[in-house]
C-alpha cells in the first residue's frame, strides 16, 4: 500500500469540510493549525455571516501572498456523483470531491509548500502571507473585498500574490492568468402602452423597440481589445414581457444584459453609448446598473517570469498570459498589490459533477508553488 503524502492528507481534509458558500466549514481553523506551528500569526476577520483570515509569518518585505476561497458551490445533485462529494476518495490516481479543482487543491498546495519551504528555509527573506475568505463563490461583498480595505486603512503592502483559481485549460501548467475582463451587468425595462393586438395603432408593442435595439447592440463594435484582453463582448441572459393574453401586446420587457469588458473601456464609455443606442429606438425606459468587476491587468514582470520559469521547470510547458473566463477576488486584490496572478490545476471539472483532479497535477502544483517561494524568498 502506497504511503499517502502530506499534501494528499491536507487536500482529502480540506474538501471532507463540507463548506458550501458562505459556510467554511472549519476550514479556515484546519489551515490556522497547519501553519501555527510555522510561525505564523493569526488574524481572524469574520463579517456578517462570512469567516475571513489573514496569516502571516514575518515582517519583512517582500510580502508574498497566497490568496483563495475555502468557501464551494453546492454539489447538486448527489445522485449524478460518482462519489460522495464531502467524502474525498482517490480513484486511478484521480482525486475526487467538491472543491477538488476549485479550489481546495490550491490551498492545500500552498500549505505543503509553505510547510516545506519554511522547514528548509527557516530564516528566509521576507514574509509569506495566506489571505483566505468564505465569500467567493457567493456575492463577494464580505471577503477579500472587504479585508483588502482594511489592508488599505492599516498600510498592509502585498508585492506579491497568487491566487490559486483553477487556470489551466487544456493541460497543466498552460495558463497563468495575469489579469480579467470587467463585468458590468444592466437591467433595463423597456416600457411601451399595452393594448389591443387587434388595434396596434393604439398600442406600442415594447418587444419590437427590444427587436431593434438588440439589432443595434449586435451590430456595435464595442472595441478592439488589445494585447491582453480579447474584445469586449455583449451578451444578453434574460428577455421577459409581462403576463398577458395572446391577443394583447404587452406594456413593457425586461432586458437582463452582460458586458465582460476590457480595459480599452470605462463603466460610463458604456452606459454613455447604451443611452446613444437606446434614443435611436425611440422607446421610453428605465435603466439600472451592476458592476460587479472592473478590469485589471498585471503587465508581465517579477511574478510572471518567476512563475513561469517555475512551471517551465516542473512540467515543461510554456504557459501563456491570459485574460479570459469569468471573475475572482483577484479583482479586489490587484487593486492593492504590486503584482497579481492567479495560478492553479485544470478548470475543466469545476463546479461540476464529479468535480477532480490528477494527483500528479497536484503534486506539480504543490512544487511550483515551492519553487516561487524559492525564487522570491531566498
Amino acid at each position: 500500500m502506497n504511503n499517502i503524502s502530506n499534501l494528499e492528507i491536507i487536500a482529502k481534509n480540506l474538501i471532507g469540510r463540507e463548506s458550501i458558500t458562505p459556510k467554511d466549514g472549519g476550514c479556515q481553523e484546519y489551515i490556522k493549525n497547519e501553519l501555527l506551528d510555522y510561525k505564523f500569526k493569526c488574524e481572524n476577520i469574520d463579517l456578517e455571516d462570512v469567516k475571513n483570515i489573514w496569516l502571516r509569518k514575518g515582517s519583512k518585505e517582500p510580502l508574498l501572498v497566497f490568496a483563495g476561497h475555502t468557501d464551494v458551490v453546492p454539489p447538486g445533485n448527489l445522485d449524478e456523483w460518482n462519489t460522495d462529494p464531502f467524502k474525498p476518495e482517490v480513484k486511478n490516481n484521480i482525486l475526487y470531491g467538491r472543491g477538488a479543482s476549485d479550489m481546495k487543491s490550491s490551498i492545500a498546495s500552498m500549505i505543503s509548500a509553505t510547510q516545506r519551504f519554511v522547514k528548509n528555509n527557516p530564516n528566509h527573506k521576507g514574509s509569506i502571507g495566506f489571505l483566505l475568505t468564505s465569500d467567493e463563490e457567493g456575492p463577494a461583498k464580505y471577503g477579500t473585498r472587504k479585508v483588502i480595505e482594511k489592508f488599505k486603512k492599516e498600510n498592509t503592502n502585498i508585492d506579491y500574490c497568487i491566487v490559486g483559481e483553477p487556470t489551466s485549460s487544456n493541460k497543466f501548467g498552460d495558463t497563468i492568468k495575469n489579469g480579467r475582463r470587467g463585468s458590468l451587468t444592466g437591467y433595463l425595462k423597456v416600457i411601451g402602452i399595452q393594448g389591443h393586438i387587434a388595434y396596434p395603432d393604439l398600442a406600442k408593442n415594447p418587444i419590437h423597440c427590444t427587436g431593434l435595439l438588440i439589432n443595434e447592440l449586435n451590430n456595435y463594435s464595442w472595441d478592439n481589445g488589445n494585447k491582453y484582453f480579447p474584445k469586449t463582448s455583449f451578451q444578453i441572459s434574460s428577455i421577459k414581457s409581462d403576463e398577458v393574453a395572446s391577443n394583447m401586446i404587452p406594456g413593457s420587457t425586461d432586458i437582463v444584459f452582460n458586458l465582460r469588458f476590457s480595459n480599452e473601456l470605462t463603466q460610463d464609455d458604456i452606459k454613455n453609448k447604451f443611452e446613444e443606442l437606446l434614443s435611436k429606438i425611440n422607446c421610453k425606459y428605465e435603466i439600472s446598473w451592476n458592476c460587479s468587476a472592473e478590469p485589471f491587468i498585471t503587465n508581465e514582470g517579477e511574478l510572471t517570469r518567476i512563475l513561469q520559469k517555475a512551471i517551465k521547470d516542473t512540467v515543461g510547458i510554456d504557459s501563456s498570459l491570459s485574460t479570459s473566463g469569468g471573475t475572482s477576488d483577484a479583482r479586489f486584490i490587484s487593486q492593492h498589490a504590486k503584482e497579481t496572478v492567479e495560478f492553479g490545476p485544470l478548470n475543466k471539472t469545476a463546479h461540476k459533477v464529479n468535480e477532480s483532479i490528477d494527483l500528479n497535477d497536484l503534486n506539480n502544483l504543490e512544487k511550483i508553488y515551492y519553487a516561487t517561494l524559492c525564487e522570491i524568498l531566498l
